[in-house]
């Protein structure tokens, strides 16, 4: 790769929409050029860049090794560069425009939707589209203005600003402790029946410090679900022991219906993150909704970092 010379955001562009439409002809119709201009463009971002891109046949095209690497990159690039354009347009106007937010499920049905009532009447020319999935989402593909984010982040290109900080906590409702003894340390929730969320990195590894004490152990899983939501569900209905995060239980503590177990030892926090594709030339949409929503948790007691 030439890297005094590097490639032009056009070239970019044309090679994200040929892999993304699967062809040279489709690619050409969405962008509104010819088929003889986006090969002309691939050949000499190929011969630039001193890899083949793109495996051509008669019947069908794929992405070499190469161009598989390159295209999430060549994605960012043409976003961020979008991202760019829109900060620049806004720059003199008030918010406005369609807004793509993905969250956690459980997350953004207990806090970023009951939220979107006061930002609309905050801001009136936003409109919000909001995608909730307890999966990792990929920004970039899924053309998200940005993704709330809640535990460790993978190593990556995005920007991450911490907005708040989730407590996590071991439950059970008052009808299984009456069945089953309280536990008096860690260790003893491995003789009870844990509900365990499956999206978690860690599993039905649970780790619990106390000052400089640190124990880990292996739960005994009775129910195992990708919601957090659901285990919530099963939690209230004396299904076992939960580890749930504070803003799903705390009204459930307050009223009684949950126990806290274990209050004298703590389990790993989990930040909140905004995460969007670049920091500097955000969309006034996207910084709107950032601000918002940082200062909507600081008045959450269970969230505030």
């Amino acid at each position: 790769m030439n890297v005094n010379n590097p490639p032009a955001l056009d070239d970019l562009a044309i090679f994200a929409a040929v892999a993304d439409d699967q062809g040279f002809s489709a690619a050409a119709r969405r962008l509104g050029v010819s088929k003889a201009m986006v090969s002309v463009v691939i050949a000499r971002l190929e011969q630039r860049l001193g890899v083949r891109l793109l495996q051509r046949s008669t019947r069908r095209l794929s992405l070499t090794e190469a161009g598989a690497a390159a295209l999430p990159h060549a994605r960012q690039a043409v976003l961020a560069a979008r991202a760019a354009e829109a900060a620049a347009a806004e720059s003199r106007s008030a918010p406005r425009g369609t807004l793509r937010v993905n969250a956690p499920m459980s997350f953004g049905l207990l806090h970023v939707a009951p939220a979107l009532g006061d930002f609309a009447r905050q801001f009136p020319e936003v409109q919000v589209d909001l995608v909730l999935d307890d999966r990792v989402l990929e920004l970039v593909e899924g053309r998200f203005d940005l993704a709330v984010r809640i535990g460790s982040l993978a190593d990556s290109a995005l920007i991450a600003q911490r907005i708040g900080v989730s407590r996590v906590v071991v439950v059970a409702s008052p009808e299984y402790l009456a069945r089953h003894p309280a536990p008096r340390k860690p260790q003893d929730l491995t003789t009870h029946s844990a509900l365990v969320y499956t999206l978690s990195p860690t599993g039905a590894r649970w780790t619990f410090t106390r000052g400089a004490r640190r124990q880990t152990l292996r739960v005994r899983s009775t129910l195992q679900a990708n919601s957090s939501l659901a285990l919530h569900h099963a939690a209230l209905s004396g299904l076992g022991v939960a580890r749930m995060p504070r803003f799903v239980v705390d009204a459930d503590l307050s009223a009684g219906r949950l126990v806290q177990l274990l209050p004298g030892w703590q389990l790993p926090e989990q930040g909140i993150f905004a995460v969007t594709v670049a920091r500097e030339h955000l969309p006034q949409k996207t910084r709107a909704f950032i601000d918002f929503f940082r200062a909507r948790l600081a008045g959450v007691a269970c969230l505030v970092p």
